[in-house]
């Protein structure tokens, strides 16, 4: 049906088709005569209005699956309290399944079958002759033409929304990749534009260095002179122009890195000294001035270099005149680096006077940016406010401290706060969900059905066993005793037959009991009339 549906006007060819599949059964003869029920109508009426009855039940079967649900399980009830009949059993199957196929909620259809049963018993109860053994079969059929239904289509209902947000989740997570995939090529092309600055940068400040000192070389004439002042001033604009251009290749956050290329850290410090700035160096990571044997990995060195230059340009900019102190350590198989300012001298220089910083400071690349360098490289980074009577500056007062540890041997990124396992989490979470929900829909309800079906079948054992009247015992039955003698004599249960043959005229009436337990063999009637035992004999119920 799901083919048929896939055409214009599929979903009315379908909804013909299982309307004439669910009615053929109540088109066909029968094979044998209806059982006759007190409360029941008779079948045949039954079947004249089930078929459009069925084909109306199809009709709302789409936007009302609960009371598409109901007519068949009505229907079958008019039939017998016991629901089950050979015409209407396919209807109620179909239409249960469509029902947790298309239905979300569980509490209706709970409902639906609850009322089902209860007016199934209720009807058993004015029934004369009805037996716990009714109630229990009217439980088993509502089970296996309803409830399992039902639950199949719920289970279907499941497993399509799982295939459809496993689709998404999928499509999702390519967009996120395609993202990924262009941040990737960003970073790699500010990457780029970092290292043609520091070559580049670097060469063009030397040539301009170089044609300064020749401008001023004593013994070179006015032309000369002039025309090492414009070699000069092309370096220069070069270099802007150079810095301009690498720039449309950067993030917006993030700004142009002025690091000389082969830069040390106590360069950078030396170059902050000598542009005014009061910060000391304490190199204790390379006790030996930096041999082979203490060599750094290359991303760990660059990460050391640029936490300690975004520190110096802090403190500069925020607490101008403050000393800075600038601290490299090993810590077992970690290199830390602590660079501590303290508060700034009072009163501290106007906001209109700048003070100039270290050279080729960060401009702005920010804590969030050096949080990631440091990511990048397997540490960890942490920048805070420090008290008075820090160890590196006494009791001067509060200052500021930015402080990473980085690994000495080369490592896989960390894992940022929050990040680098949302969509595992979120599969985690989807899956914890959808087995919860299975388990709620289809595996408690089904572990419900599966217990009352065997107490039903305990109970058809028992009452198999305990209907089952002695050979020996039915042989010294004599007819004319006493009704009052014989049943204390008889089993405690009866057989009840969809298949009875007519009483003998003149009798009050009948019992029926097994010869055997598995009921294959012909039973044993005893019919009462005025008190006494009047015929007993063996017959056929059909069972």
């Amino acid at each position: 049906m799901e083919r048929v549906r896939r055409f214009p006007g599929g979903e009315r060819a379908a909804d013909l088709l299982l309307w004439m599949l669910i009615t053929a059964p109540l088109l066909l003869p029968d094979d044998e005569a209806a059982p006759e029920q007190p409360t029941g109508l008779p079948l045949l009426w039954v079947e004249i209005a089930a078929v459009p009855l069925l084909g109306i039940a199809v009709f709302l079967a789409r936007r009302q699956p609960l009371a598409a649900a109901a007519v068949p399980a009505v229907l079958g009830l008019a039939v017998t309290p016991e629901l089950f009949t050979s015409q209407l059993t396919l209807a109620e199957v179909a239409l249960a399944y469509l029902l947790g196929r298309r239905l979300a909620g569980r509490q209706a259809a709970l409902l639906l079958f609850a009322a089902v049963f209860a007016a199934g018993a209720l009807l058993l109860l004015v029934a004369p002759g009805a037996t716990v053994q009714d109630a229990l079969t009217l439980a088993a059929n509502v089970l296996m033409v309803l409830v399992l239904p039902w639950l199949a289509g719920q289970y279907m209902r499941q497993r399509a929304e799982l295939v459809r947000t496993g689709w998404q989740l999928a499509e999702r997570l390519e967009r996120e990749q395609e993202l990924i995939g262009d941040r990737v090529r960003l970073r790699e092309r500010s990457r780029i534009a970092r290292d043609m600055h520091d070559s580049l940068g670097h060469e063009l400040s030397m040539i301009a260095l170089r044609a300064a000192a020749l401008q001023v070389q004593p013994g070179l004439d006015v032309p000369a002179r002039k025309a090492a002042g414009e070699l000069r001033q092309a370096a220069a604009a070069a270099t802007e122009q150079l810095r301009d251009v690498i720039g449309v290749l950067r993030e917006d956050s993030e700004g142009a890195p002025t690091r000389p290329a082969g830069e040390t850290v106590a360069s950078l410090v030396e170059r902050a000294a000598a542009s005014g700035v009061p910060v000391t160096l304490d190199d204790r990571l390379r006790p030996t001035g930096g041999g082979a044997s203490q060599a750094l990995p290359p991303m760990v060195d660059r990460a050391i270099h640029q936490v300690v230059q975004e520190a110096l340009t802090n403190a500069t900019k925020h607490a101008p005149g403050a000393a800075v102190a600038v601290t490299l350590r090993r810590e077992g198989t970690e290199a830390v680096v602590d660079v501590v300012n303290e508060a700034p001298p009072a009163p501290s220089r106007p906001p209109d006077r700048p003070r100039p910083g270290p050279p080729n400071g960060s401009g702005g690349y920010g804590l969030v940016g050096l949080d990631e360098r440091v990511r990048q490289a397997g540490g960890t980074l942490r920048a805070q406010p420090v008290g008075a009577g820090h160890p590196r500056f006494g009791e001067l007062g509060e200052g500021f401290a930015v402080t990473a540890r980085l690994p000495l041997t080369a490592g896989s990124p960390a894992t940022p706060p929050g990040g680098g396992g949302a969509a595992r989490r979120e599969y985690a979470v989807a899956r914890r969900t959808a087995r919860r929900r299975l388990i709620h829909t289809v595996w408690l309800p089904a572990a419900a059905a599966a217990v009352l079906l065997l107490l039903v079948i305990a109970y058809d054992l028992y009452a198999r066993q305990s209907s089952v009247l002695d050979e020996k015992a039915y042989e010294r039955l004599r007819v004319g005793e006493r009704q009052s003698s014989v049943e204390d004599r008889l089993p405690p249960q009866e057989v009840r037959s969809a298949r009875i043959p007519a009483e003998p005229p003149g009798t009050d009436a009948c019992r029926y009991y097994r010869t055997t337990a598995d009921g294959r063999s012909p039973a044993y009637r005893l019919c009462f009339t005025d008190g006494r035992l009047s015929h007993k004999s063996e017959v056929d119920i059909g069972e």
